[in-house]
C-alpha cells in the first residue's frame, strides 16, 4: 500500500485496511510490528512516521 501511494501519506486505518480482512480482530500494536519488520528488512529511513497522520515511504534522492 505504502509503495502504491506513491510519496502520499496513509493514515493508519488505511493501511490496517490493506493488511486486514473487514472481519478480523486487529490487536493494537499490529501495525507497528509489521512497519517495524519493514524497517529492519528495507531500512530505518524508507518509511517515515508523520506524526499525527500516518506513514509514507520516504523520497528517494
Amino acid at each position: 500500500a505504502l509503495l502504491h501511494a506513491q510519496g502520499r501519506i496513509l493514515s493508519v486505518e488505511q493501511l490496517k485496511h490493506s493488511i486486514y480482512e473487514l472481519h478480523e480482530d486487529i490487536e493494537s500494536n499490529a501495525l507497528n510490528v509489521h512497519l517495524h519488520h519493514l524497517r529492519r528488512k528495507l531500512g530505518a529511513t524508507l518509511i517515515e512516521t508523520v506524526r499525527g497522520l500516518g506513514y509514507r515511504m520516504a523520497e528517494q534522492t
